[in-house]
This record gives C-alpha cells, sequence and structure tokens, in this order.
C-alpha cells in the first residue's frame, strides 16, 4: 500500500527553523511494531501517525512514535499534525472546523487553527491534563545531568521538579543565559537519575534572556535534552508544563510566556504557552505558527 506523508517544521514561519514532525497520513492498518521502525527511520524527535477516529465527533486518533518509544502526548507533533491536515483540507476545497480533536492515549487533545488574514499560519492546542507537580529533583544530580555546577541552578521559584500536563519532565530553572548555553547531557548521570515518575527528559529554562533580537522578543529562553544525548529544538508539552508550574508557584491563575528555544542549536523557535482559567479550571494552552517543507510517499502494507 502507498502511504503519503507530509513534514513540516513546527513553531517557526521559516523552513529548516523550528522543530520538524513527520505526519503519516495514511497510518490505517499499520502495527505498532511498523510504526516503531517508520519513526526510528524518519529519525525527527517524533513522528506522527493519523488513524480514523473510534468516535465519528472527533477529527483522527493520533499516534506519536519517538524513534525509541510511543508516548501519549506532546506539543509540536499535536500542532504540525493540526497544520498539516488543515492545510491539505483547504488544498482540497474541504476545509475542517476551526477545532481540531484528536485522540491519543493522554485523553482527548483539542486543537485550534490559527490564522492570520485568513490563511493558516499554525495552531494551538490545549493541553490534556492538568498540572501534576511530581518528585523534586536534588539539585547536585540535576546539574551533574547537564554538567553544570550547582550553583548553575536556582531554587528560589521551585525546584527541579517532575511537572506533567500529559507528558513529564524534569524542569529546572538556570540562573543564567550563560548556564543555559553551556548544559550538555551528560549520560552517566542521566542514567543515574532518570527516569523518576515516567520523566526521561530534562527541561531547563532561564530568566535571563540575553541580548534582545529584534523580532525574537521573549519571555523566557529554554533547552531540552532527551535520554538519547540528543536536544529537541522546541517541546511544547515541556514548555507547557513549565507554564503550568509557574503560574502555580507565583499565585497567578492568568499567565502568558513567549518561549524561546533551539537557539544554541541553530533552529531558532518561538513557543506561546498561557495558563488560564476555563469553566472554573485550570487551563493550559501552547501555540505556534508552522511551515510545510517535504511530502512524499512510501510501500508499506499492512503486518499480516
Amino acid at each position: 500500500m502507498n502511504r503519503c506523508y507530509v513534514t513540516a517544521d513546527v513553531f517557526t514561519d521559516e523552513k529548516f527553523k523550528g522543530n520538524p514532525v513527520a505526519v503519516v497520513l495514511d497510518a490505517d492498518g499499520l502495527s505498532t511494531n511498523q510504526m516503531q521502525a517508520i519513526a526510528a527511520e524518519f529519525a525527527y524527535s517524533e513522528t506522527t501517525f493519523v488513524l480514523p477516529p473510534r468516535d465519528a465527533a472527533h477529527t483522527a486518533w493520533v499516534r506519536i512514535f519517538t524513534p525509541s518509544r510511543e508516548i501519549p502526548f506532546a506539543g509540536h507533533p499535536n500542532i504540525g499534525t493540526a497544520f498539516v491536515l488543515a492545510a491539505r483540507a483547504e488544498s482540497s476545497q474541504t476545509p475542517l472546523p476551526d477545532q481540531l480533536v484528536f485522540e491519543e492515549a493522554a485523553g482527548l487533545v483539542p486543537v485550534t487553527q490559527l490564522k492570520e488574514d485568513g490563511r493558516l499560519v499554525g495552531a494551538e492546542l490545549i493541553a490534556p491534563e492538568p498540572l501534576a507537580r511530581l518528585s523534586q529533583v536534588p539539585q547536585d544530580l540535576v546539574a551533574a545531568c547537564l554538567s553544570l555546577d550547582s550553583t548553575d541552578i536556582l531554587v528560589n521559584a521551585h525546584a527541579p521538579q517532575v511537572a506533567s500536563v500529559g507528558l513529564p519532565f524534569v524542569v529546572v530553572e538556570l540562573a543564567s543565559r550563560d548556564a543555559l548555553r553551556r548544559c550538555t547531557p551528560n549520560l552517566i548521570a542521566y542514567k543515574g537519575l532518570l527516569p523518576i515518575d515516567g520523566a526521561v527528559s530534562i527541561y531547563a529554562y532561564t530568566r535571563d534572556i540575553g541580548p534582545v533580537v529584534t523580532g525574537t522578543e521573549c519571555d523566557l529562553q529554554a533547552r531540552m535534552f532527551t535520554p538519547r544525548m540528543t536536544e529537541d529544538p522546541a517541546t511544547g508539552s515541556a514548555t507547557a508544563a513549565a507554564a503550568a508550574l509557574l503560574a502555580e508557584v507565583r499565585g497567578v491563575s492568568d499567565l502568558v510566556l513567549r518561549v524561546g528555544q533551539g537557539v544554541d542549536m541553530g533552529r531558532p523557535s518561538i513557543l506561546i504557552a498561557s495558563v488560564d482559567t476555563y469553566n472554573g479550571k485550570s487551563r493550559v494552552r501552547i501555540g505556534g505558527k508552522c511551515v510545510s517543507v517535504m511530502e512524499g510517499s512510501f510501500r508499506l502494507d499492512a503486518e499480516s
């Protein structure tokens, strides 16, 4: 069977920046093993597989794979997938509703199309879970994981902590932009600390954003390192968890953060995270722009 795919760069409006995702549009019939093999072949931080929804009221059932495992939820894959589906629907003169709803392991994920002057430019999702604050992590252990000194870790707002709104991360605040720039993941330290409460990756951010460049102003700069010792250019699920954590420790119910990520690896990204109250409950949203990059197809029959 011939299966189509599209790649998009997420949290950017320029090709070859932001975070790439591969979206496999004809995934029906593929086994979990086949999906995992395809994700490893693309070798992006995530690849998504679009399947018919189990409930006709929803847009699609979406499965998300890193090169090594399936995950229940992620930010940039959902935003990129929504952008790809909406763009293809527009081109075929059968536009989708402004809000798409994806079925995922973490629950239902609503994703809204972002438009400027009527033109599709990106998407914004609502995280499927409220903030969960799990284990705190000693700052010296986190520092070792990032090849930093303990004095590079700030704890006045919050200790390094596992936080999740659908996918857990160790969230840590750094003292300076220089410390963020110096981060290098340490495999031995990672293996000694992680996984913890389901978190296998570390998201580090700083309020010291460094020199401001016109058009890239932000409130935080961040980096995220995976257990494969790779860096993610833009991490929506971690940014959403960090925003929810910051809103809670600051004691505010409404917060909007413009977060820069990927700068130190040459793939600058801008993520917009917001926390507000909806129907009496805290809601976390993450969004940004997207751009289509490549499309193609591969032949692979369903596993018998």
